[in-house]
């Protein structure tokens, strides 16, 4: 293996899977995909940590067969957040850097970027990013990038993304429960509409929604830049639930009946029909309308939801590039149907695209944040690859003398 590459690792921790993605970087700047996996998750609630020790092992287990598969030892990660708690505000900020002729330095932009949150962000909640929009230097206003150039005064307006400061640090104990250190927390949405969008897409405005097992991520684009990120305490679970509860039967024959066979009709089309499911020696019989009845009306309820966020935003009607769907609930039949209709969008599936090695076995929607977070970490830092000959045992054969035992004594 090239000894300069540099690996990065994407973990998308959600409420019913944990994925990972291993990328390397190499002196161009391309990623390549060398490991992933996913597996069941537990002690989650609608993307919050629920219990510690839930999370921790199936991320510990989880990561086993991706160290196996790409020969390194998984120490840190990019890690998704979720909930109904991570949201974004936009703020302003304003400092006097010194004469006319003050060169503007990397000191100035971190003292507008803490003027800018500063009165902006509780005290409760923990800064997950500050992501600038524009600058305005003496006056001139829509600058992108201010370093280097020169005046005495500068504003800073940016997008500042957060989330409640207990939600965070258990994420972050959970992850060093399985030693695994969190180096960034990222929206789960927004990793994932790194994945998946263009740089055209996010110049012409675009929403990503991720449409998760029991939350809803809604990301507004426009200009290059992030501009809103909000998150519904409702997924694709839901749905599962509704029907279970509906046709009086258990969750995995819902499932089955959510992925197998519902259809969005056609405008004016009458449904009718059987839908039989063969269980045992015993036939289950259900009406298709109210199959497609009970679907629609949670849909619908979730994809208001998302309107609603994009009304707070002030984008409604404003995205030229539509919706991009992503996350597990992408994969059901028809969605983008059913979200064409309730949004009065443009819809497309989004599939993570372009990347090298073995990416084109994980182009799927519910892969877009875990492989996100890596090629966001691989631009951002990138770790020097540890060679496989030198790499500890795997986490699920040595958990006794690791972290895992330690951090747990301590709860």
């Amino acid at each position: 293996m090239d000894e300069v590459a540099k690996y990065a690792v994407g973990l998308d921790v959600g409420t019913e899977n944990v994925r990972a993605v291993v990328a390397t970087v190499n002196r161009d700047g391309e990623v390549s995909v060398i490991g992933y996996n996913e597996g069941p998750n537990a002690g989650m609630r609608k993307g919050v940590v629920a219990n510690l020790t839930g999370p921790a092992e199936s991320i510990d287990r989880m990561l086993g067969e991706v160290e196996r598969m790409s020969g390194l030892e998984v120490n840190s990660a990019y890690v998704s957040i979720n909930g109904a708690h991570v949201m974004s505000v936009k703020a302003d900020g304003m400092i006097a850097v010194g004469p006319e002729d003050h060169e503007i330095n990397d000191d100035d932009m971190a003292r507008v970027e803490q003027a800018a949150v500063v009165g902006q962000v509780p005290a409760n909640r923990d800064i997950l990013d500050v992501l600038p929009l524009s600058y305005t230097l003496d006056g001139q206003s829509g600058i992108k990038d201010p370093l280097g150039m020169t005046g005495s005064r500068l504003e800073l307006s940016a997008s500042v993304i957060s989330a409640l400061t207990p939600n965070s640090l258990n994420l972050r104990k959970a992850t060093e429960g399985a030693r695994v250190q969190a180096e960034k927390l990222v929206p789960s949405v927004v990793a994932a509409a790194r994945a998946v969008l263009s740089e055209k897409q996010m110049e012409n405005g675009v929403t990503v929604i991720d449409l998760g097992a029991a939350t809803t991520g809604v990301a507004i684009f426009e200009e290059g830049d992030l501009q809103h990120v909000g998150v519904l305490p409702v997924g694709a679970n839901n749905i599962t639930n509704d029907l279970a509860i509906m046709l009086q039967v258990d969750t995995k024959v819902a499932e089955d009946i959510k992925r197998r066979f519902v259809e969005k009709p056609m405008d004016g089309e009458e449904v009718s029909g059987e839908i039989v499911i063969r269980r045992g020696h015993e036939d289950m019989v259900f009406s298709k309308a109210e199959v497609i009845e009970i679907v629609q009306a949670r849909l619908d309820e979730i994809f208001e939801g998302v309107r609603k966020e994009i009304k707070i935003a002030k984008y409604e009607r404003r995205l030229p590039e539509g919706v991009v769907l992503v996350g597990g609930g992408a994969n059901l039949k028809d969605i983008a149907l059913f979200a064409r209709e309730a949004l009065e969008a443009s819809i497309k599936i989004g599939k993570p695209r372009g990347l090298g090695g073995v990416a084109d076995a994980i182009e799927m929607p519910e892969y877009a944040a875990a492989v996100g977070l890596a090629v966001i970490a691989a631009k951002e830092t990138g770790q020097q690859v540890i060679s496989a000959k030198t790499k500890k045992k795997s986490k699920s054969g040595d958990k006794k003398s690791g972290l895992f035992s330690k951090i747990f004594k301590k709860f």
